[in-house]
């Protein structure tokens, strides 16, 4: 056993790190064959993925700046429909610095939302559709009751079946692929973690670990019926000055 990493500092000292630097550590791999899958949570020292069922309660001044930046970074933000009602999601907002990267870069000015909801099960007048410049996304499944369905669509939200009984990981990367959208940000829930991870399509997770102890009954950052195990590599360790631990694990090559 050796000591085998150490965490770079964050926000002060020695090593501070640059917006730029931070967007360089983050930065997606530049040739994309298909969708690249990134993760990102946050939890507790004692594993809490949330505090009276929000994760935002966990959240520290680090974590909100690779929040921001991966948000920057990404082509879409796909979220599950129960952790867009249980943090009240809206759209996407960068500032106009980051806008003018990204469309500088051939990326549209924002990324959107896209919601996994197996039966369309979404409120029309939510913050999501109410609260956002980019028209959200909702992957759905072919025997969604066709008239929320269509309750969506008059919101403004760009529909796409992505299975027929389920929102299948297999069809959700397809769907995703056919749009465009490759480098995707998940940030969410554990149930769609979980099945991404069950059927190995997690190419990242960015995890950040808050210095607070949360006990309750919070979950896991992932649930699924069953365990699959997938080796990972951290990419790198990043430390702030008030105890916040943020590293970057990313999938190892298959041979």
């Amino acid at each position: 056993m050796r000591r085998a990493h150490f965490a770079t500092n964050f926000t002060s000292g020695d090593g501070e790190l640059t917006e730029s630097a931070l967007r360089e550590l983050y930065a997606y791999p530049r040739h994309l064959p298909r969708p690249w899958i990134r993760t990102n949570f946050v939890c507790s020292v004692d594993g809490a993925v949330s505090v009276d069922g929000r994760s935002g309660a966990l959240g520290t001044p680090a974590d909100k700046q690779v929040y921001d930046t991966l948000r920057e970074l990404a082509d879409v933000v796909v979220v599950g429909a129960g952790t867009v009602r249980a943090e009240d999601y809206g759209g996407v907002r960068i500032g106009p610095d980051g806008r003018q990267r990204r469309i500088e870069s051939g990326m549209s000015d924002l990324p959107p939302i896209a919601v996994v909801s197996a039966r369309a099960h979404l409120d029309p007048h939510s913050r999501l559709f109410a609260d956002t410049d980019v028209t959200p996304i909702v992957f759905t499944c072919a025997d969604a009751d066709p008239g929320k369905v269509s309750d969506l669509a008059n919101a403004g939200a760009r529909v796409v079946t992505a299975g027929e009984h389920e929102v299948t990981s297999t069809g959700l990367v397809t769907a995703l692929d056919e749009l465009g959208l490759r480098r995707v940000l998940c940030e969410g829930g554990p149930s769609l973690f979980g099945r991404l991870a069950g059927d190995d399509c997690v190419d990242e997770l960015c995890l950040t670990t808050a210095p607070v102890l949360a006990g309750g009954t919070a979950g896991r950052i992932a649930t699924s019926p069953r365990a699959q195990v997938t080796a990972m590599t951290p990419a790198h360790i990043l430390a702030d000055s008030d105890g916040t631990v943020l590293t970057r694990w990313v999938r190892v090559p298959q041979l």
